[in-house]
């Protein structure tokens, strides 16, 4: 379809070699390509944008050197800080959740108790309904005292 131009290679000072097309006739800018030196591969390949970091000179005494650090130091405190308080309160919230399941057992053994209470005098008054109640047909024939005058 579209057709580049040869390619340029060249190496950086990690072993990897870069690969630059020219744009084709549309004038679309082509990405370059990372291929490791090595046919075995050889080692990751770094992107463009963290060669530069590795083999620049940081001057430590500098004032930007100075407040990068600080910032730095503060921000790694702050989360240090956070990551304590968040540990305090899942141990306080664990401990809140053992309590309430202390008292939740205590109240199923004490209804499970009055549970058991309930149903025994219940049967028992159904025992003694049972026992007092006759047999159907076989209704005894008292008199009834008002009647007994006429």
């Amino acid at each position: 379809m579209s057709k580049t131009s040869p390619q340029n290679s060249a190496t950086d000072a990690n072993g990897v070699s870069v690969i630059h097309t020219q744009a084709h006739s549309s004038g679309l800018q082509q990405v370059p390509q990372l291929v490791p030196v090595s046919p075995g591969g050889g080692g990751k390949a770094v992107p463009p944008s963290k060669q530069g970091k590795k083999n620049s000179f940081v001057d430590r005494n500098s004032d930007e050197y100075r407040q990068r650090r600080e910032r730095n130091n503060m921000a790694v405190k702050k989360s240090r800080l956070k990551s304590k308080q968040k540990a305090q309160d899942t141990l306080q919230r664990v401990t809140q959740l053992k309590e309430e399941n202390e008292r939740l057992e205590a109240k199923i053994k004490l209804l499970t108790k009055e549970l058991s209470v309930l149903k025994d005098l219940f049967l028992e008054h159904a025992h003694s309904l049972a026992d007092n109640v006759q047999p159907v047909g076989t209704e005894s024939t008292t008199t009834n005292p008002e009647n007994s005058g006429q």
